[in-house]
């Protein structure tokens, strides 16, 4: 584990393993964040963004060999994408298992993204579990480019904020969203 990250990575996996919520950076804007497997936690997740269930949110991994412990359905061209992807890719694959019945669409799907950054992969690694990821900001409000622009309510209403990268201005943008049907059609829905 690199040692910039300070004690971020240690801290974190303490609330996280006890259900709780973090502010972190990921490969794109900084995200709240809980245990992608835990129902309860993800309801805190939906109640402090103001947020209906009918909204989905991202579930992060450190590397595609995770997928199939999480995803039914996993075309070939997923694969395909995720290798070529030059900026952060999101899938919207079919058949969730194994994550919390709250994080999954009605339709059965899950909108997954395998993260290129190193803190999100260390942590990740290290908690063993897929990540939620959705922007920290209350639902209808702008996402955050960067640290400073995430609401201090919000900072407040989380049980630990990762110190890493808050200093850091480059502006994060958000993925690419691509839905992938089981025979492996592809739409489309953000560029």
């Amino acid at each position: 584990m690199k040692q910039e990250f300070g004690n971020d990575i240690n801290q974190a996996l303490k609330v996280l393993q006890q259900g709780g919520m973090i502010i972190y950076p990921t490969d794109t804007i900084w995200g709240i964040g809980c245990d992608a497997t835990n129902a309860t936690a993800v309801e805190k997740v939906f109640t402090v963004k103001k947020r209906t269930g009918q909204k989905a949110m991202i579930v992060l991994m450190p590397d595609v060999s995770w997928l199939p412990s999480y995803v039914k359905h996993i075309p070939e061209v997923a694969y395909q994408l995720i290798e070529v992807a030059d900026k952060p890719l999101t899938l919207v694959l079919e058949g969730a298992f194994n994550l919390a019945s709250n994080l999954v669409a009605p339709d059965g799907s899950i909108a997954v993204r395998i993260v290129h950054d190193s803190f999100c992969q260390a942590l990740l690694e290290r908690f063993g579990k897929p990540l939620v990821s959705t922007s920290a900001n209350f639902s209808g409000e702008p996402a955050p480019a960067v640290f400073r622009d995430i609401e201090p309510r919000l900072l407040a209403m989380v049980d630990y904020v990762v110190g890493w990268r808050q200093n850091d201005n480059t502006p994060g943008e958000p993925s690419s969203i691509i839905r992938l049907g089981p025979g492996g059609e592809v739409k489309i829905l953000r560029p």
